[in-house]
């Protein structure tokens, strides 16, 4: 799978949940996804919670993915290839993708609007 289908993958994934979702940010290179409703964060509202985004870059699509830093728990069994991409604590360096690991990603944002929508954060 070459970047340019990796950055739609993630874009067409993320822009499914949006109603759920809103996109702050949508560009050639970047996609940002908030959630659906002012919430108060370090003590000022905000439009919405920050959830993920995807930034282009020329070797790897950069998948910045906050409910890993906000529920880590909750993403303990991330798969073997999976755990090498995250750099970091909340963001994966996504350099080629498998039908196993697209499902994943999927399950991953599913999970995350799970608990977001338990914390009343979206």
């Amino acid at each position: 799978m070459e970047l340019e289908e990796i950055k739609e993958f993630f874009k067409t994934t993320l822009i499914k949940h949006e109603g759920t979702l809103q996109i702050k940010n949508n560009s050639e290179t970047t996609l940002e996804m908030i959630g659906n409703k002012p919430v108060k964060y370090c003590g000022k509202m905000v439009d919405g919670y920050y959830f993920a985004s995807i930034v282009a870059k020329p070797k790897d699509i950069r998948f910045y993915f906050f409910p890993i830093y906000t529920h880590a728990h909750a993403y303990e069994n991330l798969s073997t290839s999976m755990r090498k991409n995250l750099k970091g604590k909340s963001c994966f360096h996504i350099k080629k993708l498998n039908a196993e690991e697209m499902l994943e990603i999927d399950s991953m944002i599913k999970i995350g609007i799970e608990l977001y929508q338990k914390e009343s954060w979206i």
